[in-house]
């Protein structure tokens, strides 16, 4: 009489699947993370890109109608006055916002220092700024070129970018 041996796993063989199963979803739940960040930073420079265009757009429109004058008054605006649909994730305009006042992953404008300000949701990889905070200051500039030969300067843009530099993932 032969022994047949009963299908089944034994307690080893289950054990090693186990193992590999926790190996996978630990490795796949690190890469999401990391995958997370990524996509925050892609839609807060997708946002600071649409207000480029937006700014652009606006100064488009003083130049083109006779109102040059009025450009210098951009810098002081806020950016999200020029867009034709805020984002979901902006939360008003504050005097003087700290980064506990604003929820993470959120735009806010501030009305002291006329800057508009990401604040980092997912920052594992963010570098804070020169005063330790995890966000990302705008603000609008006047780009002036020298004439050629000449002394003066002339308006030639207006550019919206950060304060300053920041770091995300090592590259700004």
């Amino acid at each position: 009489m032969s022994k047949r041996r009963q299908g089944g796993f034994t307690l080893i063989e289950l054990i090693v699947v186990i193992s590999i199963i926790v190996i996978l979803v630990g490795t796949l739940l690190t890469r999401v993370a990391g995958y997370q960040e990524h996509a925050e930073k892609a839609a807060m420079q997708q946002v600071a890109g649409a207000l480029q265009d937006a700014l652009t757009m606006e100064y488009g429109h003083l130049m083109t109608h006779g109102k040059g004058a009025l450009v210098s008054e951009l810098v002081a605006e806020n950016p999200m006055n020029w867009l034709s649909k805020i984002p979901q994730n902006y939360s008003g305009e504050f005097y003087a916002p700290t980064p506990r006042s604003v929820a993470p992953g959120h735009w806010v404008f501030d009305l002291r220092s006329r800057e508009l300000i990401y604040v980092v949701n997912r920052g594992e990889h963010f570098t804070p700024d020169r005063d330790g905070n995890k966000w990302v200051r705008y603000h609008v500039r006047l780009a002036y070129e020298r004439l050629p030969g000449d002394a003066k300067t002339e308006l030639t843009g207006v550019l919206f970018e950060p304060v300053e530099r920041y770091s995300w993932f090592g590259k700004e």
